[in-house]
């Protein structure tokens, strides 16, 4: 051959080793990352927590379901550093012995004891495969003791000498320290050895390794491989045969990481340099061409095979990866029931605030701190509504609730928001809709904060309108407040057509085929509402619409760095409102907004519809003063709320001339909106002027409504001038009836507070009842005591169940007990079961005839426990019954579940004790 083509072949060569060695270096630093997270693992759960969230079955299931992120070992264990002090506690609280690395005994099972040393490193945990390994003593072999020791010393990942592993391959051993602490770079060798606590050790199996990536290349076949073990003289050979041949080679580095071992790749072609064309004659021309064809067979069906290989694999990784997605699902459920915990603490203190005396302003921001509370434990809920839907598993609550409270709630959590970006947000709710409706509100409330949530995030001017109709409202003409013109919208900025948002969903096209139905509230028990929140934000490209439902999934690229979020939160809401038998949809268009709405059928509960408007305002009338109707009719739907009589009004001036004229008293109140004062601004004073006028007694009430766009500067000084009471929006029911008692001067302070439906009913059953309280937290404890002394109970509490179990012994003197069910040494349940087993050794000796005094008076005892969890998965009914608990309730109290559950032993006084 030529010189140039003997060059051009060593290059070859040359950059076909470099490459292979590449490869190696990159997937044994894969392999090298996850070792080193392990060991990061190790050190949170087992030395970070007390006790150990680790043990031999969790470590070998782990290890097992992420061996694929591993591919390179054959397997993982882990030592941990004991003193000779330590040796005898340690050995105890294993149950075996500390053994010999390497015994003179023949048999695994007849393993030395280790002799006595200053420390050990016995293997704890270790992988299914080298399960014997455990209670070794990795400091008992010399090479492994020399391995141990320089790994602490240097911080880094050290490798042993190659060595032949369980199936008769060459292999070789990183090992990785733990320290207790997390030390700097600089740390010294001293310091690294004091606070080293345990050893990870990941076996790495070199002829796989170089195995898989030789298959991974397509030109296997035309070099041979070696890998050497170059730290000493004599070369170990680690891969490849032993029959070096002659001819050209080449030789390339490898850096597995530790620095005090050295490694070489040797490469060589296999064939032989081919003949020079001249050489060639004609007469092997048709045999090479044969050849190249036979050749080209063979490759294809190689490849076809290799495919189906390489297919049959990621069929396995598809299947571990969906376990440990499952085993990450289960972790983040316990996860969240730790973080729910001290939720609840936080939003006990938080009623127990309200209950203080608070003026206005305090009220609502402590009302806002306990929606943000709950609106947190929600969204922390929905790590688990995801797997819950997943597995199916998702159901739905069946409770009475009021959906415009909810809605006002929704509102005081976005408040803030809104207020900052200067957006309009109203709510309105049709007088059609249901006072009380049953179904769940946590969900309703779910779909509906993460719709206004998104609007808030996306909108920088205008507004954002929340809508609740039923369906047979907008059935007739699909025209309920769909106008696209500037006034007819709550903010004068231009929308999309609403009606576009639902006129896909099968519930209208079924209907509107079907012969038409006159509208009759009240004729069914089922009431189908269709509900919309409408916004005139950035609008969602046309492009990214049919993406809009789909998990995890944004708009754009940018859209995460930008407004942040998971892209979730619409996949669950969808979710929610099938299991509603609702439909959801969106019409949507860049630079105007978008508006979303969902069905939900729910069920009509049995009750009055005007039984909770207060009666202090219904003999009060009101003007409303508005240049747009939407958001008139929005004032309106507030204060009609309250029992106010309330007119509508765009000319002032003319509702004045013809209450004058017509000897009619004026509103008692009149409400007028900022922007139009702003609008009317030259001929306001006068018309304040006239409503103020000296010969007609009981000049009515004069209220700003203050838009969060506008100036505080110019309301205060407007307010002052004129004399008028500034109401903030967004407005909500329970603030505005603040306001107009103020403006009235007749606010009481009690019904002023947030107080719980059914404070009085609640503190005729409680009063004076005596109540034990049993939890180990003691927040838990001041929140349930406070909660249940507001209501006139006499409370005691304890924080174990061994406590419980001594306190209630009968005879005793409590009316009830509220049990925790998750405490240390005994829980709830097995406190209860034992109480119970007690109770009737009373009652057979009462049956008897063996009463004592105490019980003179007592035919049967049994002392109500109720159950308190901050997990209602866990406290199921079902599981309360089985341990004979008499109900459970939520952490914190909340007043309607509470009543609902002790009316049903304290109404009727014989069924206790």
């Amino acid at each position: 051959m030529s010189n140039q083509a003997v060059d051009k072949r060593r290059e070859l060569l040359a950059s076909m080793c470099d490459e292979r060695a590449r490869m190696l270096q990159d997937q044994f630093n894969v392999s090298m990352n996850h070792l080193q997270a392990l060991a990061i693992l190790v050190s949170t759960f087992h030395h970070s927590k007390t006790p150990s969230a680790i043990d031999q079955t969790t470590f070998a299931r782990y290890a097992e379901r992420t061996a694929f992120e591993r591919p390179l070992t054959s397997g993982v264990a882990y030592a941990v550093r004991v003193t000779h002090a330590e040796r005898e506690q340690f050995e105890r609280q294993q149950g075996w012995s500390i053994k010999k690395m390497y015994s003179s005994k023949k048999q695994a099972g007849d393993a030395e004891v280790r002799e006595p040393a200053e420390e050990y490193a016995p293997v704890i945990f270790a992988q299914n495969a080298y399960k014997h390994v455990i209670s070794f003593d990795m400091l008992s072999g010399n090479e492994d003791r020399e391995n141990v020791l320089r790994a602490r010393e240097s911080g880094k990942g050290v490798l042993t000498a190659p060595f032949k592993l369980l199936n008769n391959r060459l292999g070789v051993i990183l090992t990785y320290t733990v320290y207790k602490t997390e030390l700097p770079p600089n740390a010294r060798p001293q310091e690294r050895i004091q606070t080293a606590i345990g050893y990870l050790g990941g076996i790495f199996d070199i002829e796989a390794l170089v195995d898989k990536l030789l298959h991974q290349l397509a030109g296997k076949q035309s070099i041979m491989v070696n890998v050497y073990d170059t730290t000493n003289e004599r070369p170990i050979s680690m891969y490849g045969s032993n029959d070096t041949g002659s001819g050209m080679y080449y030789k390339s580095t490898l850096n597995f990481g530790d620095p005090s071992r050295k490694h070489e790749m040797h490469c060589r072609f296999i064939q032989k340099p081919p003949w020079p064309w001249l050489a060639i004659t004609s007469s092997f021309g048709t045999l090479v061409i044969a050849l190249l064809i036979g050749h080209i067979v063979h490759a294809t069906v190689t490849r076809i095979a290799k495919v189906e290989d390489d297919y049959q694999k990621m069929t396995e990784l598809k299947k571990r990866a969906e376990d440990a997605d499952v085993a990450k699902s289960q972790f983040l459920a316990t996860v969240s029931h730790e973080i729910r915990t001290p939720m609840n603490g936080v939003l006990g203190m938080l009623q127990m605030l309200m209950d203080t005396d608070l003026d206005t302003t305090q009220q609502d921001y402590v009302r806002t701190a306990q929606a943000s509370g709950k609106a947190l434990v929600s969204l922390i809920n929905e790590v688990l509504d995801q797997a819950k839907i997943e597995s199916g598993k998702l159901e739905l609550e069946t409770v009475p609730f009021d959906l415009r409270t909810v809605c006002d709630d929704i509102l005081s959590l976005f408040c803030g928001k809104a207020q900052q970006k200067g957006l309009e947000l109203a709510v309105y709710v049709s007088d059609q809709v249901p006072e009380t409706l049953i179904g769940d509100p946590g969900r309703i409330r779910q779909i509906i904060t993460n719709l206004v949530g998104n609007s808030i995030k996306f909108t920088e001017r205008g507004h954002i309108y929340l809508t609740v109709h039923v369906i047979e409202e907008v059935m007739p003409s699909l025209d309920v407040e769909t106008g696209t013109q500037c006034a007819n919208t709550l903010s004068g900025y231009p929308v999309v057509n609403r009606k576009c948002s639902w006129e896909n969903f099968r519930h209208f096209n079924r209907e509107l085929n079907s012969c038409e139905m006159p509208f009759a509230p009240g004729a069914s028990d089922t009431v189908s509402l269709i509900i919309s929140v409408e916004d005139t934000g950035v609008g969602i490209p046309f492009e990214a619409q049919s993406r809009v439902f789909t998990p995890f999934m944004q708009v754009g690229p940018s859209i995460a760095r930008i407004h942040g979020g998971t892209g979730i939160g619409l996949s669950i809401s969808k979710c929610l409102v099938g299991l509603m038998k609702g439909e959801i949809g969106f019409a949507s268009k860049p630079q105007v907004g978008s508006t979303f709405t969902f069905t939900a059928v729910l069920t009509r509960a049995r009750s009055s519809g005007n039984e909770n408007k207060p009666s202090e305002f219904k003999e009060v009338s009101a003007l409303v003063f508005d240049h747009r109707p939407v958001r008139a009719k929005v004032t309106k739907y507030h204060l009609q709320r309250l029992g106010v009589e309330t007119e509508l009004t765009t000319d002032l001036d003319q509702y004045i001339f013809s209450k004058v004229n017509c000897g009619l008293r004026v509103a008692k109140l009149v409400l007028i909106d900022k922007e139009t004062w702003l609008k009317e601004s030259h001929s306001m004073p006068m018309l304040v002027s006239k409503l103020r006028n000296k010969d007609q007694p009981n000049s009515p009430k004069l209220f700003l409504l203050e838009n969060p766009k506008s100036s505080v500067r110019n309301s205060s000084h407007i307010s002052r001038e004129f004399h008028l009471n500034v109401i903030m929006k967004p407005l909500r029911a329970s603030m505005l009836q603040v306001s107009l008692q103020r403006a009235l001067g007749g606010i009481d302070k009690v019904n002023c507070r947030n107080g719980v439906v059914g404070n009085l009913t609640l503190g005729s059953l409680l009063h004076k009842k005596k109540i034990l309280v049993i939890d180990d937290n003691i927040v838990n404890l001041k929140v349930a005591a406070g909660a249940l002394k507001k209501y006139g109970a006499e409370v005691t509490c304890a924080d174990s169940g061994k406590k419980a179990i001594t306190l209630l012994k009968p005879p005793h003197s409590f009316d009830a007990c509220f049990m925790d069910i998750q405490m240390p040494e005994m829980d709830g349940f097995e406190a209860t079961r034992r109480i119970r087993v007690m109770e009737r050794d009373l009652n057979e000796q009462i049956e008897r005839g063996e009463v004592p005094l105490e019980c003179a008076n007592v035919q049967r005892w049994r002392t109500p426990i109720l159950a308190m969890t901050a997990d209602v998965i866990q406290a199921t009914y079902e599981e309360c019954l089985k341990y004979e608990m008499d109900g459970y309730v939520s952490k914190p109290f909340e007043g309607e579940q509470l009543y609902r559950e002790v009316a049903r032993f304290f109404l009727n006084q014989d069924q206790v004790q």
